[in-house]
């Protein structure tokens, strides 16, 4: 039976990101498809991001710039930002330089990958924790 999903509800952000980073721990683990890896890590950044933010009475609105989740966190004097700001930092320019044509390509750095990646993962455990289950 299909999964009936609401962008409206944090979980349903958490549940795609979740699947997103057991894809991405497969595909890191063989240092396969870098670039691709880590614009896909940015997604799964700004997914998590998006959940907080929901849960916390955000109403959504279509955007992929992690600057500007990580300021309406700030706004909120998340307690997530000492996490957040590193990852946003790293990977803000990656979502578009790495999945389209015209600009200049890392080498890749399969280590720092794995590192951002466990730091992604925590994130997503700690936001995940937050949620009442109804």
């Amino acid at each position: 039976m299909p999964r009936k999903t609401d962008s409206k509800n944090p979980a349903d952000w958490l549940f795609i990101a979740a699947a997103e980073v057991e894809g991405l721990r497969v595909l890191a683990e063989r240092e396969v498809g870098y670039s691709m890896c880590r614009s896909k890590l940015a997604e799964v950044l700004e997914k998590i991001l998006k959940a907080e933010l929901i849960r916390t009475g955000w109403a959504l609105e279509k955007t992929h710039d992690l600057n500007r989740l990580f300021d309406l966190l700030a706004e909120r004097n998340s307690d997530l930002l000492p996490t957040v700001e590193p990852l946003c930092d790293v990977l803000v320019q990656v979502y578009f330089t790495d999945r389209y044509p015209g600009f200049d390509l890392d080498d890749p750095d399969w280590p720092a990958l794995r590192e951002q990646l466990k730091q992604v993962e925590a994130l997503l455990e700690t936001v995940k924790s937050r949620l009442v289950v109804k």
